[in-house]
Formats: C-alpha cells, structure tokens, sequence
C-alpha cells in the first residue's frame, strides 16, 4: 500500500514488528474460540450418557438432535431417571440459544476484526488463524478432561455393563459426570473477562469510524511503545471522502457484494461439512465398530472411549491442521490454502464412502479411522480456519464486522443444516440391522457422499473470494482509493 496518504497511526501498525502485544492479544482474543469449542464439542461426550438416565437409551437416537446447549444453564437441571427433565430441555432450547448467538457468535466477527486490526500486514494471516486455532486446543481440552474426569469416577464408583436395565447399568454418579464436563466450559471464559474488558479499541475504529485520531494515537502509542502523531484534521478529511457507504448500498454491492457471497456461501459450505464431521464422529466410530457396542460397557466407561477418539481425533489431524494453516497463511496465501482444504475434502470422503462396505470390515476400520482423519486435518489447513481469516481483511472498517457476522451467521446457518441433516440421513437403517440400534452403514454412506458435494461447491465458491496475503486492510478494502481520490481532489 501506498502510506503517503494514510494516517500515521495506521501506517505505524502495518509495519510493527513482531511485539509482545501481538501474542497477548492472540490469547485474549483466542480463549473465547477456546472456550466455544471446548463448550459445542463437549457435548458429543455426553450425549450417550444422557440418553442412558433420561431417555433410557444408549443415546444413538433421541439426544443427538439435541447438540448445542448452554453448559453452565443445563448443568442445573434437576436429576431424574425417569423422564427428560424440563429445565434441561429448557437450558438446550432457550438458554443455549439465546447466550450462543450474542456471546459465541458476536465473538467471532468481533475477535477476528480486533486481531486483523492490530496486527502489521506481512504476519495478520498467521496472527488471525492463530487466535481461530485456539479452537483446536478447547477441542482437545474437551477430550482430555473427558477421559480425567470418567476414569477417576470409573476407578472410585464401579458400574455394571448395559445388559438389560440402561437405568440399573449406570452408576448414580454419573449425572455428576456430564454436569462437570459441561460446567468446566465456563471456567476459562471467567478467567479471560477482565483482561477482554481492558483491551484497547482498535485504532482503525476509533479513528475512521468513531473519528477520534487523538484517542486512537494516544492508545496505540502505548501497545506500539512508540510517539504516534494525532491527525484529527485528516480524520476529518475522510469523513468528507466520497463512498462512505452503507452496507446495503449500491456501491457496496458494486465493490463488495461478490466478495460478501463468496465468504457467507463458503462459511455456510464448510460449516455443513465440519460439524457434521465434528458432533457426529462418534456415530461414525460406532458404525464402522470402532467404539464397541454400548451393551460391552457402563454409561462413565463409554464417555471415556468416546473422549479417547476425540482426542486421538484431535491430537493427530484437527490441531495440526490448524497450525499448519498458522506457518504457511502469509506464504502461500489464504486462496490456495482455501481451494487445497476443500480439494482434499472432497477427495476423503469420496474416498470413503463410495467404497463404504470396504472401510466398515474389521480389518479397515484403521485405514477408515486415519482417511476420516485426514478430512478434519484439510479442513483446518484449509476453509475452517481462512473462512474466518478473510472477511476481517477485505472488507472497510466501519462495516467489517458486521460483514465478518454476517459471514459467521451463514456457517452457523450451515452448522445447523449439517448437525440435523447427517443425524437423520445417518440414521436410515437397514431393516437386517434394525436390532442393532446402531445408524446402518447405508445412511453413513449417503451423508458422507453429499458432505463430498458439499465440498465441491465450496471449492467453486471459493473463487469469488480475494487474496489478501501481503496487503493491508485499506488496500483490501478500497479505502485507501478512497482516501487518495480525496486528497487529489483538493
């Protein structure tokens, strides 16, 4: 970018160096991610244990459609064993709803704008994708906590396998389990809010949307440890620059409507894809044998081996995925990184489930387990992590992060379409294995193949999306012309 005609305040963090800011910001920001995962995926390690002492099942059919829940909220349910209690189904469908969307999904378009702000231009890719990576370690978190928590009620209080009865086979103490896992998810969601509530506002804000150049040379010369001139007369300049225009404006959708659907449609894509991947692994794991049947083992023993194969999940594919995304984003570019993960993703579960009845025999079941595996390491090495990467970089200050939400809000859309639309396709069964109690392998099949399509047409989305690697937000985004027509103008 040309900075002759840019703020100096602006100019002075596209240039930073690498400071110590930089990585405390990446772990301010990254502890709600952290926090959100380890909440949403949590929940695919209880799911069976709550089938077993409200809905007296295994949990292969009723809990599952009930994924995303509030922790904190749903830990208060009131036991009983012999009927869903109210106040749980009240925290799934009302509480959880309701502190998911204005807390999780505000913090996705408000963390990503805040690190894509303040980080300089050659390293933002990284320094953004490594505040989404944090996702990765709530995921293994999860899992970890998991296999501690079971193992040690496992050791001290000893149950019986599901035979007969689902109530007499588990231990009373395991309601105690899946209150604990769910409520640790609030601990490090405390731990960050202070540090969160004194943050600075990010120059880029409170200069070209809130028009305080003194404000925001006076901040950013404490991060940067540096004097920055206030330049309130240029703020006013800009303010008077032609196209400051709203975001359901024809010169917004002339500039920018492209590049809008091209980061919502792919969000929207990838979300069917890895949530489905994600809360429903365990039912995969089942079907091809991998997790024993629920009749071998007590409700505390099942949450352990299924936290196990999460965690191996997540340990061997879906945090390297996401550091490798880290190293390589400013070196290769956010396009290529988007377009090989949805080409990859594609090409795994083709490769299973076309040839499905192959990968479900004993003797496959590994090669099964490391070609799914390879599907979540491509999605974070690729559209998982630049989804949230790109709408922070390309679109103008003052409505960054309402394009940035509306972008999330698309995924959590896709999110939704994935989580129901693989447990009802997943569940098709096979009247010969209706016993079972199992999704037979015809209903995994057919899931894996339109998840196959599904990143497709992610991979063509991905063209309406722009590289941003090496430019700065006001090059991305137009608002440098913008500034520049306006001095040339004078």
């Amino acid at each position: 970018m040309s900075g002759e005609n840019n703020l100096k305040v602006l100019n002075a963090l596209d240039v930073a160096k690498t400071q110590w800011y930089h990585f405390t910001a990446i772990i301010i920001a990254g502890m709600g991610f952290f926090t959100d995962a380890y909440d949403l995926f949590c929940i695919s390690l209880v799911t069976k244990m709550l089938g077993r002492i409200y809905y007296h099942v295994d949990g292969s059919r009723n809990p599952a459609a009930c994924r995303r829940t509030s922790p904190p909220p749903s830990t208060a349910s009131p036991s009983s064993a012999h009927s869903p209690p109210a106040l749980l189904r009240l925290a799934r469908r009302q509480n959880g709803p309701f502190w998911l969307g204005p807390a999780s999904g505000g913090d996705y378009p408000l963390s990503a704008t805040i690190m894509s702000e303040y980080a300089n231009k050659k390293t933002r890719g990284a320094f953004i994708a490594a505040v989404f990576a944090m996702q990765g370690f709530g995921i293994l978190a999860g899992g970890i906590f998991g296999m501690i928590l079971s193992s040690a009620f496992e050791a001290k209080f000893k149950a019986p396998a599901y035979e007969v009865d689902p109530i007499a086979s588990t231990a009373p103490q395991a309601d105690f389990v899946w209150r604990i896992i769910l409520m640790a998810g609030a601990l490090p969601a405390m731990m960050t809010f202070y540090s969160r509530s004194k943050m600075p506002e990010t120059a880029r804000y409170t200069a070209l949307v809130a028009k305080d150049a003194k404000q925001a040379a006076a901040d950013m010369s404490k991060v940067l440890n540096m004097d920055i001139e206030a330049e309130q007369p240029k703020v006013e300049q800009i303010e008077k620059k032609k196209g400051s225009y709203g975001l359901f404006s024809k010169e917004f959708l002339s500039r920018h409507g492209l590049h809008l659907l091209g980061t919502a449609s792919t969000w929207f894509l990838l979300d069917i894809a890895f949530y489905s991947q994600n809360l429903f692994q365990k039912d995969i794991f089942s079907a091809i044998g991998w997790i024993p049947p629920a009749k071998t083992m007590s409700a505390i023993q099942e949450v352990f081996t299924i936290a196990r194969a999460q965690t191996l999940i997540a340990l061997c594919s879906t945090v390297p995925g996401y550091w490798f995304t880290v190293a390589l984003i400013d070196v290769i570019g956010r396009f290529a990184i988007q377009l090989i993960g949805f080409f990859f993703m594609t090409v795994f579960m083709f490769a299973l489930a076309f040839p499905y009845n192959h990968w479900t025999k004993p003797d496959n079941r590994i090669g099964f387990v490391v070609m799914y595996s390879l599907t979540f390491f491509f999605a974070n090495f690729g559209p998982n992590a630049t989804t949230f990467v790109v709408p922070a970089e390309i679109f103008p200050a003052r409505l960054r992060s309402t394009c940035h939400g509306i972008s999330a809000a698309a995924g959590k859309l896709g999110a939704i379409v994935g989580a129901f639309g693989f447990l009802y396709l997943a569940q098709n069964k096979d009247p010969k294995k209706a016993d079972a109690g199992y999704p037979a392998g015809i209903g995994v099949k057919n899931a894996l193949i339109l998840l196959g399509v599904v990143n497709l047409l992610g991979l063509l989305f991905t063209f309406l999306v722009p590289e941003s690697k090496g430019k700065s937000l006001e090059e991305m985004s137009g608002e440098n012309e913008d500034m520049n027509e306006e001095t040339s103008s004078k």
